[in-house]
């Protein structure tokens, strides 16, 4: 009778270990979905690796791009944009829009000018004036669907200036970048 009862107490405790190891891995498991649910269906969490996109985003700083917000909206002018990269797509860049589908681009001494317009767009995030040998590109008739990218650093950026492809088609951009998050953390909606 007694090893019956120690029986029936061992098999309790095993029982019972299974559960728990059942539940963690429940709770893991479930972890790993949503992690990659939020990865693949809303947001978009980057490395930033150069200093093209300087001052607004830094080298080496992390940022989250929302990947609903052209779900019911276009890209717009100056919206920073995650995309891939219309010369290699395994690869992601961060750039800001300017040329919108349909405009006439123009860099001119170092001002960007749309569609023949005799004002240079407001761009007063770009923090140096383009260097001699980089202040005159274009004009550029960006097509249907497509986006002209410029980064906020025209010195150190390699962007629509100078690719192969020039333009990114509006279903390779991947999100809007929202938020800035290491070292610095700042909301970029407003820039």
């Amino acid at each position: 009778m007694e090893n019956e009862q120690n029986v029936s107490e061992h098999t309790k405790k095993d029982n019972d270990i299974f559960k728990e190891i059942l539940s963690w891995l429940w709770t893991i498991g479930g972890a790993i979905l949503v992690a990659f649910f939020i990865t693949q269906v809303i947001i978009v969490n980057a490395n930033v690796p150069t200093g093209s996109m300087k001052d607004t985003i830094m080298p080496k700083d992390r940022i989250i791009a929302n990947r609903l917000a052209y779900k019911f909206d276009k890209p717009e002018r100056f919206d920073i944009v995650v995309f891939k990269y219309p010369d290699d797509e395994s690869t992601l860049f961060v750039k800001r829009i300017i040329g919108l589908p349909g405009e006439k681009v123009e860099i001119i001494d170092g001002k960007v000018y749309i569609n023949d317009s005799d004002e240079p767009i407001a761009d007063d995030f770009i923090k140096e004036p383009m260097a001699k040998g980089r202040d005159n590109f274009g004009p550029y008739e960006v097509p249907e669907n497509c986006y002209f990218m410029l980064g906020d650093n025209r010195n150190d950026s390699k962007d629509s200036r100078l690719w192969i492809n020039k333009y990114v088609e509006e279903d390779k951009i991947l999100g809007k970048v929202v938020f800035r998050y290491f070292p610095n953390f700042s909301y970029l909606g407003d820039k």
